[in-house]
């Protein structure tokens, strides 16, 4: 690995902390919306993912949320930005705006350990391999994806784009099933 690729992985592990907000105030409404659920997989919260970015609470009792969508377009993002308002609504927040961050850009680096292991028991593999660390120029070989179900590394892409653009779908050789993979980005 060049010191240029390494100082990129160290960037975005250094960057997919998201602490919980030191604030009382702030980290309460935290707790409220990281329990919304990501629509497409609802085994996921949107703090598991890492989309959530960011929870304050202003001067005026204003509650701001920052969310970095997983890609433009994501049609999930809509469903994920008003279930944060109606969750931190019930919860007794009159004045909650959610605005979008696009920079950086979200990154599979940024999903939660407890995160992955809940799709591979969804029956969906986590990405493997760290985004930050793919270094410029030629594209890398492809790895074996191992099946969720059986954890078999003798499976193989059926095709780029599964039921969401964000995973492709994976057919284990030995217990035969399909599955998504949550692709590296």
């Amino acid at each position: 690995m060049t010191a240029a690729v390494a100082q990129r992985a160290e960037a975005s592990v250094a960057s997919v902390a998201r602490p919980v907000p030191s604030d009382p105030a702030a980290a309460r409404a935290w707790a409220v919306a990281a329990t919304v659920t990501d629509p497409e997989i609802p085994v996921l919260t949107i703090e598991d993912l890492g989309v959530l970015r960011s929870v304050e609470i202003g001067d005026d009792g204003a509650v701001r949320v920052q969310l970095t969508p997983t890609y433009s377009g994501c049609p999930a993002l809509d469903a994920m930005r008003d279930d944060v308002l109606l969750a931190l609504t019930h919860a007794g927040y009159d004045d909650v705006r959610v605005d979008l961050v696009l920079a950086p850009a979200w990154t599979t680096d940024w999903m939660s350990d407890a995160g992955k292991e809940k799709l591979r028991r969804y029956g969906i593999q986590a990405p493997s391999g760290n985004a930050a660390a793919r270094p410029a120029g030629p594209v890398r070989v492809q790895l074996a994806v191992k099946c969720p179900r059986c954890d078999s590394l003798n499976t193989r892409e059926l095709a780029r784009f599964g039921s969401t653009s964000c995973k492709a779908l994976y057919e284990c050789r030995d217990c035969l099933e399909p599955f998504d993979y949550f692709k590296v980005l």
